[in-house]
């Protein structure tokens, strides 16, 4: 099988390592007689994996001790909502970063569920840029300030984490484990694994303990973090096969130098690509601002836009895949997540300067 050079939003590219071990074990897991798919979740099999997973977050990510990883289904986007209906009291209010689609989504969701307000948004700039630190405001009595620390559509990225006086939340679904975080700051940090860790169907949601005390009587009991923290992520059957596959690429990461190591493959494969469209003498164009721009979801546009469906089409027969860019925005994005190879890029890069010549 010839591998394409999958540069797709997600889900995302995974280790054919990972993909092998999958494939390996997936009718007979480890001699047992069936799947691990088939499986009851309480056997001790399954718990062995499932316990592993969540004990490798924790030591990938450095997450101290009273913060509780939970392993649930709904992708980031259910945690729009559980969120705030976990963390807002009656009488709290919370600010909101306005950086693109999924800050708007999450925002407008936690608008059914507590009071709500824009902490900045970048709507007037088309959003392709994140806000400078003295632009976000946060007003009195707010319980927390919540962020996309990167905006999968846009090609933004929040390049830092400062302290706004207020605790966070954070959707980190589209650069999870691509780098360090200061978890001083957060309260909530969650994202879906489809984009850097895993397939699609589950949420890694980082709690501190302290939003467990909340009275959540008034939820019903799936949406209720306390609830899935006090049954280790097992008060329901569990998505199984992402876990698996997670707790999988996990181990790939700790091979490949964890975070830091992933930190340093996202920089610079991200710093090929914005070359290649700096050195284009306009051919290519970034719209985001350089200091802000995604080390994960690269966007760029032709100059001359009527060569989109060339580039593609060139692209799509080279084995580059799923290039084209955001139905809202158009142009071009490669996504370049944890487990992208090099080499992916490199073809990228060099297809670039090749197609920009010909037709430049």
């Amino acid at each position: 099988m010839k591998r394409l050079h999958n540069f797709c939003a997600g889900p995302c590219t995974l280790p054919v390592t990972v993909l092998e071990q999958l494939a390996d074990d997936i009718v007979d897991f480890k001699g047992s007689g069936m799947s691990l798919i088939e499986m009851s979740h309480r056997a001790q099999i399954y718990d062995e994996i499932h316990h592993g997973t969540v004990n490798s977050l924790r030591r990938l990510y450095g997450a101290p001790d009273d913060v509780d990883i939970l392993l649930l289904q709904g992708g980031a986007s259910l945690q729009f909502a559980m969120a705030p209906m976990n963390v807002l009291g009656e009488s709290d209010k919370a600010g909101y970063v306005l950086s693109g689609t999924w800050g708007k989504k999450a925002y407008e969701d936690a608008q059914l569920c507590g009071t709500v307000y824009p902490a900045w948004t970048g709507a007037e700039e088309g959003y392709s840029r994140m806000p400078d630190p003295s632009e976000i405001i946060v007003e009195d009595d707010t319980r927390y300030l919540h962020v996309t620390s990167n905006e999968t559509i846009g090609g933004i990225r929040m390049a830092d984490f400062h302290d706004h006086g207020v605790r966070q939340v954070a959707d980190m679904s589209s650069d999870y484990l691509s780098r360090p975080i200061p978890w001083d700051l957060f309260d909530v940090v969650y994202g879906g694994a489809q984009k850097n860790l895993g397939p699609a169907g589950l949420a890694v949601v980082f709690v501190r303990r302290s939003v467990l005390d909340n009275d959540l009587s008034h939820l019903p009991s799936y949406l209720r973090y306390d609830l899935h923290s006090e049954a280790d992520s097992l008060a329901n059957t569990p998505p199984v096969f992402a876990i698996w596959a997670t707790g999988l690429m996990l181990d790939w990461m700790e091979e490949k130098g964890g975070v830091e190591g992933m930190q340093g493959r996202a920089s610079r494969r991200s710093s090929m690509i914005y070359d290649a469209i700096e050195s284009s003498d306009g051919f290519y164009r970034s719209p985001v601002r350089a200091d802000d721009r995604s080390h994960m979801n690269i966007v760029f546009t032709l100059a001359d836009a009527e060569l989109e469906a060339d580039f593609f089409a060139e692209a799509d027969a080279l084995g580059l895949a799923n290039l084209k860019g955001h139905r809202s925005v158009g142009g071009a994005r490669a996504s370049v997540y944890n487990a992208l190879p090099t080499e992916s890029v490199r073809v990228l890069v060099d297809f670039m300067a090749a197609f920009a010549s010909a037709k430049g």
